[in-house]
């Protein structure tokens, strides 16, 4: 483990230099005793229970769930990181979710990573095909990620490449291992050796997504007692723009009216847009206000 990596991660989880090199000794000894990439933060307090959410639906193939956690900054406490849809950087790679663990007196932040197989996360049952061990919520097949509906939120006539298989989830909301009411799960030999591999860390996005629930002060548990607005932001926030033989296009919510898209109501008001709808056959855009003229004898002739 890198010095360098380890204040990285911490400085983007917005925490202080000083509180960061107190992380650093607290971690370095922890780490080679749990299964983990990479020991980045320590807590004296359990961060609080998982809360209960509904997940977005998926945007589009090759996207990965990515589940909600308790992070912590030292400048509120913890707040919650909704979930989110991520694209993995590579064909094959899962996500392992990181996952608070006891150790030595604190609670130690295990950071999630992306690799061929997911690894330990602390037993934690994050729901949406991970239950604590694995991930049911899909698998790679030549190339194509397949989701499982069972545990997913997926438009069938959107994305193609889906199974059914039910999973047995036990419910427990607990969000740390060890100490007094965590899970008390170990990983195995297998895990603890994949531990030790090579990984690679979140995307770009999912730092930018961490950055965004930190910036909202809601999303602070000493805002909103344990119970976040659970919504995905990013989800909302972005719908790309996928073309698909029987769908239309998915339009990003906060972009910009542009020539080639905009279709301007006659009876709206003048900045208003409205876009086509490219599934197939343009939808023409209709003008529903009929305009009413007097005639010269009084009497209203409508067109």
């Amino acid at each position: 483990m890198h010095t360098f990596h380890i204040r990285r991660a911490l400085q983007s989880l917005g925490l202080s230099t000083c509180f960061a090199l107190a992380a650093l000794l607290l971690a370095i000894p922890a780490a080679t005793s749990t299964a983990s990439a990479q020991v980045v933060l320590s807590v004296t307090v359990a961060p609080p229970a998982l809360p209960v959410y509904t997940q977005p639906v998926c945007p589009g193939d090759g996207y990965i769930w990515t589940p909600g956690y308790w992070s912590y900054s030292d400048d509120g406490g913890y707040f919650w990181v909704p979930g989110t849809w991520v694209e993995a950087p590579q064909v094959g790679f899962l996500w392992t979710p990181g996952y608070w663990g006891w150790s030595n007196g604190a609670y130690l932040w295990n950071a999630g990573y992306w690799g061929p197989e997911v690894g330990f996360y602390g037993g934690i049952n994050y729901g949406f095909g991970y239950v604590g061990t694995g991930y049911f919520g899909g698998r790679w097949t030549d190339g194509h990620f397949f989701y499982n509906t069972r545990v997913n939120n997926v438009n069938v006539n959107v994305i193609h490449n889906t199974y059914a298989r039910t999973v047995v989830v036990h419910d427990s909301h607990v969000s740390y291992n060890g100490g007094h009411g965590g899970v008390s799960a170990r990983p195995t030999a297998a895990q603890e050796r994949f531990a030790h591999e090579n990984h690679t860390p979140p995307t770009e996005a999912q730092e930018r997504h961490v950055t965004e629930a930190r910036s909202d002060r809601s999303q602070f548990a000493s805002a909103n007692h344990g119970r976040p607005a659970c919504g995905n932001s990013e989800a909302r926030r972005i719908q790309r723009c996928r073309r698909s033989t029987d769908q239309s296009v998915l339009i990003r919510s906060h972009r910009r009216c542009t020539d080639g898209n905009q279709i301007r109501s006659q009876t709206s008001q003048r900045n208003s847009c409205a876009y086509r709808n490219e599934a197939g056959n343009n939808a023409r855009a209709q003008n529903r206000n009929q305009t009413s003229y007097r005639t010269e004898n009084g009497s209203n002739a409508t067109h």
